[in-house]
């Protein structure tokens, strides 16, 4: 069947009726992903591992999806299930507050996650919950629905792309075998010669002043300071 004809993953039954009773469950197989990526990163899931995972055939897993892309529907949708706990408070901001930090708490566990995050929503029981209870951040004001659209892809936006930044940091350590705090201490010998050169005087100014990038809870500071900024530019917005 081509792929424009298939239905959405969500409209399919959880197997077919055919054959003997399935051992497991799409829960089971996207929580087999989610093992695998955690470990080893998005690349490595496939069909073939999944099975291994569960200690069954690859084509015996055909009955609960039919493609990759299914699978990673299904894990995205079951990591986004672990913000089922989530309360918001009274108040648009500190609702966004408690979204914001929820996500990035999210993506730094799973650090794959934020690719699929990026990517097309997920209309799977978890995702439509946690849409459904941003949404309602903005219950009460007189707002738009492309406006709300508009709010909440900037607040997503920031936090993935700060999750990134952090991973990627993170990442930079592994592959230099440097701790961020090595590693400022290497550049800053480097420090003396772009100051003297007098052609940086703005970025010698950062180097000389800024402490922020000294701090052990930096990412903490940096996330919180971008967070209330992205709440002001949203607050401008406002009715």
């Amino acid at each position: 069947m081509p792929a424009t004809d298939r239905p959405p993953l969500w409209l399919r039954p959880e197997h077919g009726t055919r054959g003997p009773k399935p051992a497991h469950t799409r829960r089971d197989v996207a929580a087999a992903g989610i093992r695998i990526a955690d470990a080893e990163g998005l690349d490595a899931v496939s069909m073939r591992r999944i099975a291994a995972e569960l200690g069954t055939g690859t084509t015996s897993l055909y009955r609960y999806v039919s493609k990759k892309d299914d699978i990673l529907q299904l894990m995205g949708d079951e990591v986004t299930g672990e913000l089922r706990g989530t309360v918001l408070p009274g108040g648009w901001r500190d609702a966004l507050r408690v979204i914001a930090r929820s996500m990035r708490a999210t993506a730094l566990r799973h650090p794959w996650f934020p690719a699929l995050a990026s990517g097309r929503p997920n209309h799977g029981p978890n995702s439509l919950w946690w849409t459904e209870l941003t949404f309602s951040a903005f219950d009460g004001l007189d707002l738009g629905t492309d406006e709300l659209l508009a709010n909440l892809g900037t607040l997503s936006s920031f936090v993935l792309g700060h999750v990134l930044s952090e991973l990627g940091d993170q990442e930079a350590a592994r592959l230099s075998g440097l701790s961020h705090e090595q590693w400022m201490e290497r550049e800053g010998e480097y420090g003396p010669m772009i100051a003297s050169s007098g052609q940086y005087p703005r970025f010698t100014r950062v180097m000389v002043e800024a402490e922020t990038p000294h701090a052990a809870d930096r990412r903490d500071r940096w996330f919180e300071a971008g967070l209330e900024r992205v709440l002001a530019g949203i607050a401008a917005h406002l009715p």
